[in-house]
């Protein structure tokens, strides 16, 4: 709990001043000095009480690192998610870690630094927001719902015609609303709290994922691949839904959006 107050800290006080804005995979691919420094704080605090453990960072594998996900136990880390909110002052703002063991994730940990909201889940163990158990929306008809998406990094034309035409679709299928908030980790723990009914992008990362995947599950809900098919961490592709009906509807409804895999930098 220490750690998340300090890092509450260091992002409310770097929220307010200037930043060093620097670009990766497109010009809305953003990073800011406090996305590095704070990652290499969260690993050299968990490198001192794991040294055995591996680590898949965000920012470290933007510089070259393998994002490589073995049996080993490993930490998968995004600094600060909804970093272009974090650089405009937009206060949806998060720091995600999750670890798996055998590739099999069992728990996550996401906090929503400016509002102080700790969201947790530990495989088998339920999945809690200060304390509060969460627990996902049961509806399953698509026209009583609100989904939450991302547009994700790439912005040529092509790219823009199929997300604004899987928009059109969901509407078209009279969901009640679709909403896009800059942070992936915070719009899944709004589906987690049943706050929203599902959510789906393509372009997020195995960090946006990791945390978020165990909070989803162990608050009742479902996380699968576009496909319909089983989640797979690396794909940077994902459907999550209160409820495996409304996760099928979706998947079935929506384009591809092709990304390279996590796993193939």
């Amino acid at each position: 709990r220490l750690i998340y107050e300090l890092l509450f800290q260091i992002i409310r006080k770097a929220l307010t001043e200037e930043k060093q804005v620097s670009t990766k995979t497109s010009a809305a691919d953003l990073v800011t000095e406090t996305d590095h420094f704070v990652e290499n704080l969260i690993i050299s605090v968990l490198k001192e009480k794991f040294p055995s453990h591996r680590f898949i960072a965000e920012e470290s594998t933007a510089a070259g690192s393998k994002c490589v996900l073995t049996d080993s136990p490993t930490w998968i880390i995004d600094p600060v998610d909804g970093t272009c909110n974090f650089v405009h002052r937009f206060p949806t703002v998060a720091v995600s870690i999750g670890f798996a063991v055998n590739k099999e994730l069992e728990f996550g940990v996401i906090y929503h630094c400016t509002e102080e909201r700790l969201y947790t889940g530990r495989r088998g163990q339920g999945a809690f927001c200060n304390d509060k158990r969460l627990q996902v929306s049961k509806e399953t008809d698509i026209s009583k719902a609100l989904i939450l998406t991302e547009i994700g990094p790439k912005r040529d034309p092509a790219t823009l015609k199929l997300f604004l035409g899987n928009i059109e679709r969901l509407l078209k299928a009279q969901a009640h609303g679709v909403r896009v908030i800059g942070s992936s980790t915070l719009a899944l723990c709004h589906l987690a709290s049943g706050a929203a009914d599902a959510y789906y992008q393509f372009g997020l990362h195995c960090w946006d994922l990791a945390a978020a995947t165990v909070i989803i599950r162990e608050a009742g809900g479902t996380v699968i691949d576009t496909s319909g098919g089983p989640l797979d961490l690396m794909s940077c592709r994902v459907v999550a839904a209160g409820t495996r009906e409304m996760a099928m509807f979706i998947a079935q409804e929506i384009q591809t959006i092709h990304y390279r895999r996590d796993d193939e930098n």
